[in-house]
């Protein structure tokens, strides 16, 4: 799955951006400038989709939308760390049968698989490659709002 999501931009009564995910309705955003806003809205992609994880409910799925929307991709690690997760969950794969497999204390997969633990991303492929998945990273240019 990618991790990148469609976000609008709307400027309130205010006078201030609101950003929001339709396909993430927990991660909202609102800021002096659009900018600001899409930028915030990483983060909050983030919190809300390690929310559905936590809880054990599937991710959903970026949709593809109309013209007017940004793309907001989930920081990194946390990407990583949410589809480590859910190729655990897709194979029923609990912390600690996953830490038999890859010789690590339970503790150390639940750090891995914990979007709040700063791991190394190394950690986090060397598990997922375990689970047969593989992490593909691409950079793009920045758009502006």
């Amino acid at each position: 799955m990618r991790y990148m999501y469609p976000v609008t931009v709307e400027q309130d009564e205010e006078g201030r951006y609101l950003a929001v995910a339709p396909d993430v309705p927990e991660a909202l955003t609102d800021s002096e400038t659009p900018e600001q806003a899409l930028r915030e809205m990483s983060d909050a992609l983030g919190a809300a989709l390690a929310g559905y994880a936590k809880a054990g409910q599937a991710l959903p799925a970026p949709s593809a939308t109309g013209t007017d929307v940004h793309w907001v991709p989930v920081a990194p690690l946390v990407a990583a760390k949410l589809a480590l997760r859910s190729a655990m969950r897709e194979q029923g794969i609990s912390n600690v049968a996953l830490a038999q497999r890859l010789g690590l204390s339970e503790g150390a997969v639940r750090r891995l698989v914990d979007p709040d633990h700063s791991s190394r991303l190394d950690g986090v492929i060397m598990a997922l490659t375990e689970l047969g998945h593989e992490l593909i990273i691409e950079d793009r240019k920045q758009t502006a709002a």
